[in-house]
């Protein structure tokens, strides 16, 4: 069990230049097999999942030298044996989107029945089956794995029409498109930043894609992807994580963003708790106001509300950080999740501070603000709630204990170093 130890209530002053977005690292590395040609990705975060996709590629036989010191990564496929065989890892929910480039290259992917990830609710594999065979493979189920099967020339182009907009649906859609004559075409794709950032770096290698960051997206296939050298944008999750922390703590921080169009509805958010966030020559800051204080409606009967949903929404892994907010923020504020049914169960650890929260029901959760007191509390393993945690517990004068944290080593790399050059007290302990 690796717990963090938090001496809060210091107001966390600084600048921060964050790392890359895991879910953009993530699918470029799995699209990395759709060429033999070398490809370079700079500023790759050392994290949990990308040590696991580099480890599965040398064990496939690629060539991959990574210098974790200058964030740089080398990738050639070309080497690969033909006749590898690919069992995917298990531990990480990406597995799934390395399929479309190994179908390509082998022929035959193998998956574990069950794909785990951070435990936010029930994820199915079914769209992504449906994709697959869309585009001509086989699927098959044999004992506790799911086999993938294509043969040279079997897919044609495809068009579909997704019932949600999923982000590693639409990815394999796009990757899996790749591999096949013809224009195929998705609708209600998924639209997020990561996702257009994975478009970037295929359209970099020579793909064509049109509609990038819109809800119908089209891929025609090249005859064949070169290679590439990719410097990853700075993690638009960990940009607002880092604001968030300016305004519960009554800081003041600036953070670089080479991306500020992304931050409109962002920024709206963080002043219905009475913060502002100010853009200027690639950076965003938020000096803290006096007090948080939720801003009311004009509709006077309705209680102020932050809704998740697929982008362009206030995404869903966000809402953990302005659910700290409202936390610690004077007045009532509801939170709405219409993504994952079990992303608001860790409130009950909030009540360990003293907070006064209401579940309405799996999907919405009310703050109603109060004062605060030091606590010891246990984070589910979900990145953003161990990192709202820590968040609420910087807030508290006071020595708090935050039990299984170590899920914000998976997606931040340096994050408590950067957390403690700001200015706060917190560390590693067992």
């Amino acid at each position: 069990m690796t717990a963090l130890l938090v001496r809060g209530g210091k107001p966390l002053t600084g600048r921060i230049e964050p790392s890359a977005n895991k879910n953009a690292v993530l699918p470029v590395l799995c699209a990395t097999l759709l060429t033999d040609a070398a490809v370079t990705l700079r500023n790759v975060p050392e994290i949990t999942d990308v040590t696991r996709i580099v480890d599965f590629f040398r064990e496939l036989g690629s060539k991959v030298e990574w210098d974790k010191a200058d964030k740089r990564l080398e990738i050639d496929h070309s080497v690969m044996p033909r006749n590898a065989r690919a069992t995917l890892p298990q531990a990480m929910r990406a597995s799934i989107m390395m399929i479309p480039g190994l179908l390509n290259r082998l022929g035959q992917a193998r998956l574990e029945h069950e794909v785990k990830g951070c435990t936010l609710g029930a994820r199915e594999i079914d769209p992504h089956v449906a994709v697959f065979r869309a585009f001509g493979a086989e699927v098959s189920q044999t004992g506790q794995e799911i086999v993938f099967r294509t043969t040279p020339g079997a897919g044609s182009a495809a068009r579909m029409w997704l019932e949600y907009a999923s982000v590693t649906t639409t990815e394999n859609f796009i990757l899996s498109a790749l591999t096949v004559s013809g224009s195929s075409q998705i609708v209600n794709a998924a639209c997020e930043p990561h996702v257009q950032e994975m478009c970037t770096f295929l359209e970099l290698c020579g793909a064509r894609i049109t509609g990038k960051g819109t809800s119908m997206v089209t891929v025609e296939r090249v005859a064949e992807l070169h290679g590439a050298d990719y410097t990853f944008t700075e993690d638009f999750h960990e940009i607002a994580t880092f604001l968030a922390l300016a305004a519960v703590t009554g800081g003041d921080i600036a953070v670089r963003n080479a991306h500020p169009e992304h931050f409109m509805l962002i920024d709206r958010t963080f002043e219905k708790f009475g913060a502002e966030v100010r853009h200027e020559d690639g950076w965003s800051r938020l000096e803290a106001p006096a007090q948080l204080k939720i801003e009311q409606n004009f509709t006077s009967h309705l209680i102020p509300k932050v809704e998740a949903a697929p982008w362009p929404y206030i995404p869903a892994d966000l809402l953990p950080i302005f659910i700290a907010l409202g936390a610690r923020a004077e007045g009532q504020m509801m939170f709405w999740n219409k993504v994952y049914e079990g992303g608001l169960t860790w409130h009950t650890e909030l009540s360990l501070f003293g907070a006064h929260t209401l579940l309405c029901d799996p999907h919405r959760l009310i703050t109603f603000g109060g004062k605060l007191a030091p606590g010891r509390v246990t984070s589910p393993y979900i990145i953003r709630v161990a990192i709202a945690l820590l968040m609420v517990a910087s807030s508290i004068e006071g020595e708090s204990t935050i039990f299984d944290a170590d899920p914000i080593r998976r997606a931040h790399p340096g994050f408590i170093d950067n957390f403690v050059n700001l200015g706060a007290d917190v560390q590693w302990v067992k």
